[in-house]
């Protein structure tokens, strides 16, 4: 029988920079319910990416010196490295810049603009060049933009702009009909209520402004405004040919089930995107999620705050899959979800070192011990055994309800839940009791067939949120895997099997306070790594010299009572200077770097037994010492300290 299909999407990230914690957390909740979904039979389609055009990249490149597509090829690169880092499943990574998008792209625009959906004017309006977004003066929050907070600025200029209005009625009568389409509610409200009933603006879909961007191909003073250009790429990742030339995993794939984005771009994805679909008349997404956000304890993430906390910054404290539990259980369904290093370190403790680890090394011990590492079903049964295998049994209905409802945090609270109940389990069964009476050694060994079993069970349930564990958990069980056909009654694992004679601690626990002067000492060596570092300069080095060598020479301060310039020579300034009683006069080649004027009254080093000679027709009586750089500037050498002229400088 044909599987069916279950193709989903995360948003495109951004290539301004390096993706934060809250940006990371949607990659791993789509992987979770990717993987969910294949472990429930579907043929899934997970697609992701990153969107590369638009002023702001346009700007950073130039700050940084390079160009656009140099900047979004390394930015990419770390995007993509972090998502790889977090074990995520997607099937493809596109890019907004791959040639076969872009040329998608093109076709699209001037197909819509054949079509008579998008037409050239002029707009003008408040412009945010973060969220590359034209705001009306009614629609500014403070004076400032609505999506983001940052100040907006004036702008006019040219531009194409698409017809929604034609497709608004239509947008309605479908989000009314389909009550499933906008999740959760209240983003459906947000979107009825605050955009679509007081009616829509034309959308400005092209800019001249810059020029980082597709270029439109009959107008190629403009390029293809950012969500355009962005929001096809679910269509043109699978396949799509405005042409009529779909590919088979198109045909295959579209409509998208899912469509999984974040809270602050659902208007995008729910009034954009579904008109530019009924403009090509292609069948609408079965549904848009929207996530809140993943806060750190002082508020919403950002670089200007100093508050942004990276995965694999986190990952390389506490593990790649401690934090993807974390992200996935901490996250209500509507409510934004906090993260601080001091709940990631309980939650570490409590849930997964205690509640999972210990579970896990406590059973495997006690096989060891007392079976040499046999696990045996004997049949010796009591009433408490029921309760466990009922609880284990109904875990997997619970998990799909919730997943199906992507309520993702609650299905795997179920999951834990079970892990909770096995150590009830141990409590009740107290298999160190049992140990000591020989006649309950058939009972001692059915508790821990039971206590296998069920670990094993939850261990399958597990892998579509924490993988790497869900392996380490059934390798060390020696337990074949299950499909989730079998999951239906309990005693899958195998009688006989031996686990193994060493567990490994899954979860170590962690002290907060060596966690956050780790923190602590890591963000000093950043903040010093970004300090502007003193230039070095290397000369080549010469004969060493004896230590008598350099005790026949005599440095003492001097104090410059006056200079003058030497005439005829550019390099030459003649000084008269006070070492000790004594006055001499010193000749340098420092006219580059200092004015006679700046001179007088410093206090510089002298070497006073130089052999005098004559520079210029002047006797010159020692040297000035300076520093020279790179560049040939010259420095005086001078006493941190104030010496009087004649000190000795030893």
């Amino acid at each position: 029988m044909e599987k069916k299909k279950f193709y989903m999407t995360t948003a495109i990230a951004y290539t301004s920079g390096k993706p934060h914690i809250g940006n990371t957390y949607e990659i791993v909740l789509a992987d979770s319910i990717a993987r969910y979904k294949r472990f429930q039979g579907y043929d899934v389609f997970f697609q992701t990416g990153t969107d590369e055009h638009g002023q702001k990249i346009e700007l950073k490149a130039a700050d940084a010196g390079v160009t656009p597509k140099e900047f979004v090829d390394q930015v990419a690169g770390q995007i993509k490295t972090i998502w790889d880092l977090m074990d995520t499943s997607y099937d493809k990574f596109i890019r907004t810049t791959d040639e076969d998008h872009e040329k998608q792209v093109q076709k699209i625009f001037k197909y819509l603009y054949d079509k008579g959906d998008i037409y050239k004017g002029y707009y003008e309006g408040m412009y945010c060049t973060p969220c590359e977004s034209f705001f009306t003066e009614s629609q500014l929050v403070d004076g400032k933009c609505p999506d983001c907070g940052r100040e907006v600025q004036p702008a006019k200029e040219e531009a194409y702009f698409f017809r929604m209005s034609k497709y608004a009625d239509r947008l309605i009568e479908h989000i009314n009909t389909h009550p499933e389409f906008i999740q959760p509610v209240s983003r459906k409200n947000e979107m009825m209520n605050n955009f679509l009933l007081p009616g829509l603006q034309d959308l400005c879909v092209s800019r001249t402004s810059f020029k980082w961007g597709i270029p439109v191909t009959f107008d190629p003073r403009h390029v293809i405004y950012v969500w355009l250009d962005a929001l096809t790429n679910y269509i043109t990742g699978i396949g799509y040919d405005c042409g009529g030339e779909n590919s088979q995993l198109f045909e295959k794939n579209w409509p998208a089930d899912l469509h999984l984005i974040g809270k602050d771009i659902i208007r995008f994805h729910t009034i954009y995107w579904p008109i530019f679909l009924m403009a090509l008349d292609l069948p609408l997404p079965k549904q848009v999620f929207g996530h809140p956000w993943l806060l750190q304890g002082d508020g919403k993430m950002s670089k200007s705050k100093g508050n942004v906390l990276y995965a694999d910054e986190l990952a390389d404290f506490f593990g790649v899959d401690a934090v993807r539990y974390f992200v996935l259980h901490e996250m209500p369904f509507e409510n934004d979800g906090v993260i601080t290093w001091e709940l990631m370190v309980e939650r570490l403790n409590s849930e997964l070192a205690n509640t999972l680890g210990n579970l896990v090394n406590r059973t495997i011990s006690m096989s060891n011990k007392y079976f040499g590492g046999t696990v045996t079903r004997t049949g010796v049964t009591e009433e408490v055994d029921e309760d466990l295998k009922k609880t284990v049994l109904g875990t997997l209905a619970k998990v799909s309800d919730k997943m199906d409802q992507l309520r993702v945090a609650d299905a795997l609270t179920e999951i834990f839940a079970l892990f909770k109940r096995c150590n009830k389990y141990i409590d009740e069964t107290m298999p160190w009791a049992l140990a000591k009476d020989e006649a309950k050694k058939d009972r001692l060994a059915e508790v821990l067939y039971n206590l296998v079993e069920s670990i094993s069970y939850g261990a399958e349930l597990l892998q579509s949120f924490m993988p790497s564990t869900s392996r380490r958990i059934l390798e060390q069980l020696n337990a074949k895997p299950r499909s989730i056909d079998e999951m239906d009654h309990f005693g899958l694992y195998e009688s006989g099997t031996k686990v193994t004679d060493k567990p490994e601690i899954l979860f170590a626990r962690m002290d907060i306070k060596e966690v956050l002067e780790k923190v602590e000492e890591r963000k000093a060596a950043e903040e010093a790594a970004k300090a502007p570092q003193e230039p070095v300069v290397d000369v080549e080095p010469k004969a060493n010299v004896s230590y008598d060598d350099f005790a026949r020479l005599q440095f003492q301060v001097g104090e410059i009572l006056s200079c003058e310039a030497v005439p005829k020579a550019d390099k030459l300034l003649c000084s008269q200077v006070k070492i000790g009683s004594q006055v001499r006069q010193i000749v340098s080649g420092i006219r580059s770097s200092y004015t006679p004027e700046e001179m007088v009254g410093k206090k510089v080093m002298v070497l006073v037994n130089l052999e005098p000679r004559k520079i210029r027709g002047l006797v010159s009586e020692g040297m000035l010492l300076c520093a020279e750089d790179e560049n040939g500037v010259l420095s005086l050498v001078t006493p941190e300290k104030e010496m009087p002229a004649g000190a000795e400088i030893c």
